[in-house]
């Protein structure tokens, strides 16, 4: 039986490619705009007036250097869209919501919708789109319902830039394998939940078990998802995390049951000691209202550095990062966690804990920062969780 997701968080996509005026003859043309609508049809040339019906002839057809934009609407999928075709540096493919517009990638009818409890899903059928290409610029698409909404695995060189993933059965966004350069910018990922693994796995983001330098993280919101916010399970190489927030993940809404969601908001590698040493790198970042910690190094034992980054309410502890020696954290604000922090044999300096005394914030108020994005489609600004001293302790978003 498929669980009922919540109603969607209203959100807007935003507009990132203009339509060209237009098309040249040949689909292979590096400079083609290639357009799909719900109302076109695969035997048409994919130009405006005579648009495609389906993403996937979109990626058959386009070239490096090519644009894919799709109209708004819902799209219901009755398989998964591969990419497994790469552009080039000079010259990255665009896949991208037309002109503000608002497509949505409904994939309830795939596979693995959920699965049956303890089962696998084949490599191929993982995510609404499921990539394993490079020089691909990806925006304003919104995914539900799908096993993975995007799960992307050796992938390089990529952007991905105002998605919405939500109510997914699995985690929002994957990326794996032999992964680097990528961006993540400015995603809203949530309500993502796996009765298949009982709330285990589904996390907001997932860069895991793989390895690959230059993964940027930015912008990002994570929240209500089964698992975790963010997770970078055995992902051997630094992660770089800006201006991100995750909030409320890890509790039962499904009425799943033998719930075992972890629920921290950012948790960053290995397990016990025993998994591999990765130096991310964390800033100007927010975790509030989770069922464990804010954030943890999860026993990855390599030169983590958080800075400016606020844990507020979470159930657990603040900021753990016990797993090894060459952890630092600088001016990181914990106010009414469980506990403030658990450092073991790392090093603090400048954070509230170290400077003592009551900590007071402008504003609890999360309304703003959890609301609709701005036109560039950043977080909007706010007080929130602000010290009210002014100190430059915690994160400002």
């Amino acid at each position: 039986m498929k669980f009922k997701p919540m109603l969607a968080y209203g959100l807007s996509a935003a507009a990132v490619v203009a339509a060209v005026a237009t098309v040249p003859s040949s689909a292979d043309a590096a400079t083609v705009t290639l357009y799909v609508a719900t109302t076109g049809s695969d035997s048409n040339a994919g130009t405006l007036a005579a648009p495609l019906k389906t993403i996937q002839k979109a990626v058959a057809l386009v070239a490096a250097g090519g644009t894919i934009a799709v109209r708004g609407g819902t799209y219901a999928l009755t398989s998964t869209i591969t990419i497994a075709k790469s552009g080039t540096a000079a010259a990255p493919i665009t896949l991208t919501a037309y002109n503000g517009e608002r497509p949505v990638l409904d994939a309830e009818a795939l596979p693995y919708t959920p699965g049956a409890v303890g089962s696998t899903i084949p490599s191929a059928q993982r995510g609404a789109i499921h990539m394993e290409a490079s020089y691909w610029r990806i925006a304003g698409l919104e995914i539900e319902h799908g096993p993975y909404a995007i799960y992307c695995d050796n992938c390089n060189d990529n952007t991905f830039d105002r998605l919405v993933t939500h109510d997914n059965y699995e985690t929002g966004f994957q990326l794996q394998g032999t992964s680097a350069g990528n961006q993540i910018l400015n995603l809203d990922s949530y309500n993502n939940h796996d009765p298949r693994k009982n709330g285990e796995s589904a996390d907001g983001l997932g860069i895991k078990q793989g390895s690959g330098a230059g993964n940027v993280v930015r912008g990002v919101r994570l929240w209500n998802n089964s698992d975790d916010g963010f997770d970078a399970w055995e992902f051997t190489s630094a992660i770089t995390i800006d201006g991100s927030v995750a909030y409320g993940n890890g509790y039962n809404r499904w009425n799943i049951p033998d719930y075992s969601g972890d629920g921290n908001g950012f948790k960053l590698g290995g397990s016990g000691g025993t998994g591999p040493a990765a130096a991310h790198h964390l800033t100007n970042s927010m975790a509030w209202g989770n069922s464990a910690t804010g954030f943890t190094d999860n026993g990855n034992t390599g030169a983590i550095t958080v800075d400016r980054c606020t844990a507020y309410q979470n159930t657990r502890t603040g900021f753990d990062f016990d797993g090894g020696s060459t952890t630092k954290l600088t001016a990181n604000l914990a106010l009414g966690n469980g506990s403030a922090v658990a450092l073991g044999s790392s090093t603090a300096s400048g954070n509230s804990w170290n400077i003592g005394g009551t900590w007071s914030v402008l504003s609890t108020n999360a309304a703003t920062i959890t609301g609709a994005r701005t036109a560039t489609g950043a977080i909007a600004s706010s007080t929130y969780l602000v010290p009210a001293n002014g100190a430059a302790v915690g994160a400002k978003i």
